[in-house]
Order: structure tokens, then C-alpha cells, then sequence
């Protein structure tokens, strides 16, 4: 190679002649430039050519979604800022200048919009409000009718391979995989009314076992009949959780049509739940400590998949972001809630954080894991909140309102919870590591467990556990209440038991066989009678109809003892699986925990399916079909529903 000596002295270096045609020929073999795309983010989503036939609409503007770009725009963007280079600053090594582009997408929480991602390389991660074909993009100050707009939005093309499908291959009309009478959800007058009846599902249903919401103010600012105030809008991701709430349970024409489908779910509800955690984690719910934002996502845990081997299930994502936001905001300092100067704001904020510090504990007996809050996280006491205010009485509603039952029943039971609560906290810092898993669970740990499980049952069971007969009218709060307190309790050492089973007794010369043997024995026996218990329970509930109307409060203590009884063979599985059918009208998983119950009962009585750790201490007998530790025969009666309670229909509809 030879080089110009001009050229040299300046520092630059040119080819020779023969280089420049070997390049030349080389570039002749190179493929075409990529075309540019320059298809709107409605058609680059849908995967179709944004194209203007002569004589036609676009495609887009043909399905009335709107021309935008800002997919591309983003990418230019991102090209631009990264063709830009700014010059090592030597000298001052210590600054470091902030970046224009992120200057140009900073904005503070209140005012942040959902904006797109400068990463954008497909439609499945487009923007929230592209992928749906919404614009502009939602804010925490967009009127709630317009938030309608995005939640009642034309669902996306059903996969076809979806077992909750409606039907298969394309839809003939944008709401037809919602059943019939989708259609109507395209007039706005339509969806106001449709979203107040799924509120009033929430308040009658749901707001009864999670009183996180003061059912006046929230009717009043959802403003949906024109009635416009002066009070800022709800937050979109409150509305869409509440509204995705009611769909579980609902029975408006609309749903019971849409549930017209092999399994009899809801493709509308599971829709809404997807779109209230997208609107939840587009405007930052999981980032940003608020008030508005641990309810928010203490509302929408219990709304995902209760089956811990489900990938979308989310197990605790919301619940820890809760628990973060509440002690990011020292809502764990009794000094602090004393400030809070409004009794609405501070009753809230007491509910939330005592639902917080008891559902971190039994979540982590529940799916294996270790709790989050220490015993000495907080020093809030147990005391009644302030009288309630007479704008927060449910109007709708002659009875006294969840709220004011609860602070009535607030001293006794959660005490009991809270000193459940603390015990399987103890539990779950012992059995889950991998030191117990590989060695065993220490015999001395396994003493204190039973010993704290025993004494609470003596001092609590009796006051907030099931009654020994059910004299007087339980309505659906009621009975479902003390039922889950009861199972709560029972369930816990089906959990012992599991782990037991699983990781075995560690060898300690502190104890005998004889010794160790006794109490696996006491463990196992406890755990049988927890889950006929549940199973009782479970069967009451379900010959009444109430698990159709519950919110998961008794799920998991019926897939425990169900897995339990199915493992041993025992036929009192037969109400738990009852009772995980009648779940899975609002819990799709339901059905397949039920099915699973089946089919590891089959294999039990065929003795093709066997205890590890504890097969030596636990009795299989056969027992009755009619088997239960709760007597049915005072609570049921002969036409199948129980003497004194009422109907769930009457509870809901007030009928």
C-alpha cells in the first residue's frame, strides 16, 4: 500500500486506487437498503400495510383507529440523540451534564403521561394506549367517561388456540369475542351505564371483605351522568380494578352472555383485569408511594391467578409493592398516622396497612417464601379508628356499612390475626431456606410451632372462628368471615404438614425417635382434622352458593385441604372439588385445581400415589362420603340451602 505524502503529513490515510475498486465491487454485492417503514402504530400493531388504495381509506382510518406515529417518531429519536456525542470533559471528571433526551421524558407523577418506550421493536410491547388504539394517552387528570373509552375498548383478535375464545379465526365485527351484545359497548351512554353496575357489584361484593374505598366519595367522583364537580377525577386505575372487580361477579346480560362458552368464563372480565394492571403499571402504581396507590394494589393481588405455578399470576408482585409504598409513606410509625388528621384518610390507611402486615405473612406460608415485614417493623396499636363520618354510611344500604362492622369487630379480630399473623411469620424465616430443605426442619422448631399453634387456637378459635351451631341470620359477610378465620387457622398446619412431609425432621441428639415420631404424629393429626374442617366448611359455602360470590378469601384454604384429602384418599375431597367448580365462575384457575383434586384422588385410592416423610405417622381409613367435622345436619337443610342463612342473590340485589 502507498500512501500520498501530502495526505500523510496531515494525518490522513487513503487508499490506493486498487483498494477503492475492490470496495466498489464489493458494495455491487451488498443487499438494498432496508425500505423505510413508514406504516402508523394502529397498522404497525395489527401487522398490516398503512397503504391508501385509490378510492379507499387508509386502513386504519377505515377501522377508526388513529394515523400516529409514534413509534417511528421515538426511533428517530433515538438515532438523533445517539448520532450525538458530547465530548470527553477531562477537566471536570466529577459532572455529569444531564442528557437532552432526558430532559424530554422527565415530567413530574402527576402530570406523566403514558409515554412510548424509545425501545419499541414490536407490536406486543407498543405503547399501552397504541396497542389498544387510544389517544391521547391516559393521565392521572383524564375525565373518567374518557377512561371508559380505553377500558371498553375492542378486545384484541382472540388466539385461537385460547380455550375461553368465543370463536375461531377473526372476528366478524370488533366486539364479537365478547358474546352478542358487545356491540353495545360502542355507544358512551352504554358503557356509563354498564361501569356504574359493575361499581355497584364492587361495593355489594367485593368492598364487603376489602373495605379499602369509602363507597359516597367514590360514587360521587366517578361523575359519569354529567354531574360535573369540581373534585379531581378518580384515579384511571382505581376505576379500571373496581369495574374488572364487578365483571368477576356480575350477572348483566352483557357478561351472562359473554360467559356462553365451554367452562362458562368470562373473556370480558379476564380482558379488564389484563387492562387494569397495564393502566396500573403505565401510570407507575408499583413505583410511586400514595394513598391512592397501595389501595390500588392491595385491590388488584387478589384479582390475579390463585394457582402458584401460574406464570401471569403475579404471586405478591402488588401485595409488596403495598407494603413498600406503605412503609416508604411511615404509615409503620404510630407517630406518623397521628398526623394524618382526616378520619376517613387515617381509618384507610389503618385498614391497609394491618391488611398489608397479616396477608405478608400468610402469603408467605401460602407460596413458600419468606415475609417482608419483622415483628418490629411498626408499633401501631390496635385501637378503633374515629366514628365514622356520615358521608361515608353506604346510603344504599340499611344495614351498618363493612367498615363499621369491621372497626365494631376491628379489637378481637385482629388481635387474633395479627397473632396468627406473627406465628407463621415465625414459620415461614424457619421452612423456607434451603438449609431446612437439604437438612430437615429442626426438631426444638417444630415444638415451638405446635405449641404457638395450640395456645392460639385456645385463646382465639372461639371468638373468631365458626360457632358451634348457627342460631340467628348469617348473611354472606358473616359467614363467610368467620369461616375464613376459621380455615385461616386449620390451614396452617395442613402447611406444617406439607413441609414436614417434604423436608423431613432434622437429627438431634435432644431428641428420641419415639420423641420425633409423637410429633409428626400430633402434626399429622391436627392437619387431617384441619382439612375435614375446611372441607365442612367449604361445603356449607358451597351449598349456598356464597364461594360463587367470594373473593378468594376461601381459595386457597380449599385448595389445601382438597390437595391434602386427594392425596389420602379421603372422599371428603368431594366438597372441595364443589366447591373449586363454584370458584371457577370467577376464577378460570379453579377449574383446573379441581380437575387436578380428581385426578390425584383416582391415583391415591389406587395406592399409586404415597406420603415421603410422613407416610409412617398418617392414617389412610376410608371414610363416608358424609364424613365432616361440621355437622351438617344442624346447618343444612333438607332442600340443600343452610337454616338461617340468606340467599347470596338477596345479599347482592338486595331482593
Amino acid at each position: 500500500m502507498s500512501y500520498d505524502s501530502s495526505s500523510s503529513q496531515q494525518g490522513l490515510v487513503l487508499p490506493t486506487m486498487t483498494m477503492q475498486n475492490q470496495i466498489h465491487e464489493l458494495a455491487k454485492t451488498l443487499p438494498p437498503p432496508r425500505k423505510q417503514n413508514t406504516a402508523c402504530d394502529a397498522c404497525r400493531s395489527r401487522k398490516v400495510k398503512c397503504n391508501r388504495f385509490p378510492g379507499q381509506d387508509k386502513h386504519c382510518l377505515s377501522k377508526n383507529y388513529p394515523c400516529t406515529h409514534f413509534v417511528q417518531q421515538a426511533t428517530s429519536e433515538k438515532k438523533r440523540s445517539s448520532a450525538i456525542r458530547r465530548p470527553r470533559q477531562l477537566s471536570s471528571a466529577g459532572s455529569t451534564p444531564t442528557s437532552p433526551t432526558t430532559l424530554k421524558y422527565a415530567s413530574p407523577p402527576e402530570k406523566a403521561a403514558v409515554l412510548a418506550s424509545p425501545h419499541i421493536t414490536n407490536g406486543l410491547h407498543l405503547p399501552l394506549m397504541v396497542r389498544y388504539g387510544f389517544y391521547p394517552p391516559i393521565t392521572l387528570s383524564t375525565p373518567t367517561r374518557e377512561v371508559l373509552s380505553f377500558i371498553f375498548a375492542p378486545p384484541d383478535n382472540p388466539n385461537p388456540n385460547d380455550k375461553v375464545a368465543y370463536s375461531p379465526g377473526r372476528p366478524k365485527f370488533p366486539y364479537e369475542a365478547w358474546g352478542e351484545l358487545a356491540s353495545k359497548l360502542e355507544d358512551d351512554n352504554f358503557r356509563a351505564e354498564f361501569a356504574l353496575d359493575l361499581v355497584e357489584v364492587f361495593f355489594q361484593i367485593v368492598h364487603t371483605r376489602l373495605p379499602l374505598l369509602n363507597p359516597a366519595q367514590f360514587r360521587n367522583r366517578l361523575q359519569l351522568q354529567g354531574n360535573s364537580t369540581d373534585d379531581k377525577p378518580l384515579h384511571p386505575a382505581l376505576v379500571a380494578t373496581v369495574l374488572a372487580w364487578g365483571t368477576k361477579f356480575s350477572e348483566h346480560p352483557l357478561l351472562v352472555a359473554d360467559r356462553r362458552r365451554p367452562g362458562g368464563q368470562s373473556l370480558i372480565a379476564k380482558t379488564l383485569i389484563d387492562r387494569a394492571r397495564d393502566l396500573a403499571e403505565a401510570l407507575k402504581v408499583h413505583r410511586i408511594p400514595s394513598p391512592d396507590h397501595v389501595v390500588i394494589s392491595l385491590l388488584i393481588e387478589p384479582l390475579q391467578s390463585q394457582n402458584p405455578d401460574d406464570p401471569n399470576g403475579f404471586h405478591g408482585f402488588w401485595l409488596t409493592s403495598a407494603t413498600r409504598h406503605l412503609l416508604d409513606l411511615n404509615i409503620n410509625h404510630k407517630s406518623v398516622m397521628a398526623t394524618i388528621l382526616d378520619p376517613e384518610s387515617r381509618g384507610t390507611m389503618i385498614f391497609a396497612w394491618w391488611m398489608t402486615c397479616i396477608c405478608d405473612a400468610y402469603a408467605s406460608a401460602y407460596y413458600r417464601r419468606k415475609p417482608i415485614l419483622d415483628d418490629d417493623d411498626y408499633d401501631i396499636d390496635f385501637y378503633v379508628v374515629d366514628s365514622v363520618s356520615a358521608e361515608m354510611i353506604d346510603t344504599h344500604s340499611q344495614t351498618p356499612s363493612p367498615r363499621e362492622q369491621l372497626e365494631v369487630f376491628m379489637l378481637g379480630y385482629y388481635r387474633a390475626a395479627h397473632s396468627l399473623a406473627r406465628t407463621v411469620r415465625q414459620m415461614s424465616r424457619q421452612l423456607w431456606k434451603p438449609v431446612t430443605e437439604s437438612d430437615g426442619i429442626p426438631y426444638d422448631n417444630l415444638i415451638a410451632f405446635t405449641t404457638a399453634l395450640v395456645e392460639w387456637r385456645d385463646e382465639f378459635l372461639t371468638i373468631v372462628g365458626v360457632p358451634t351451631n348457627f342460631e340467628g341470620t348469617w348473611d354472606f359477610v358473616s359467614a363467610v368471615s368467620s369461616c375464613a378465620s376459621d380455615a385461616t387457622y386449620h390451614v396452617i398446619w395442613i402447611i406444617l404438614f406439607n413441609a414436614l412431609d417434604d423436608f423431613g425432621v432434622k437429627g438431634t441428639n435432644s431428641a428420641t425417635h419415639e420423641q420425633i415420631d409423637t410429633a409428626k404424629r400430633k402434626i399429622a393429626d391436627e392437619a387431617l382434622h384441619g382439612a375435614l374442617r375446611i372441607a365442612g366448611l367449604a361445603g356449607v359455602l358451597t351449598s349456598n352458593g356464597y364461594l360463587r360470590l367470594d373473593p378468594a378469601v376461601m381459595h386457597v384454604s380449599c385448595i389445601q385441604a382438597g390437595t391434602l384429602l386427594a392425596r389420602l384418599g379421603r372422599p371428603e375431597v368431594s366438597n372441595c372439588i364443589a366447591g373449586l367448580d363454584q370458584y371457577s365462575h370467577s376464577y378460570e384457575e379453579a377449574g383446573d385445581q379441581a380437575n387436578e383434586m380428581r385426578r390425584s384422588f383416582t391415583l391415591a385410592r389406587k395406592g399409586e400415589l404415597e406420603l415421603n416423610h410422613m407416610a409412617n405417622v398418617t392414617p389412610r381409613p376410608v371414610a363416608s362420603p358424609s364424613a365432616m367435622v361440621v355437622d351438617d345436619h344442624d346447618i343444612i337443610g333438607t332442600n340443600g340451602t343452610s337454616n338461617g342463612f340468606s340467599s347470596p342473590e338477596s345479599y347482592m340485589y338486595g331482593r
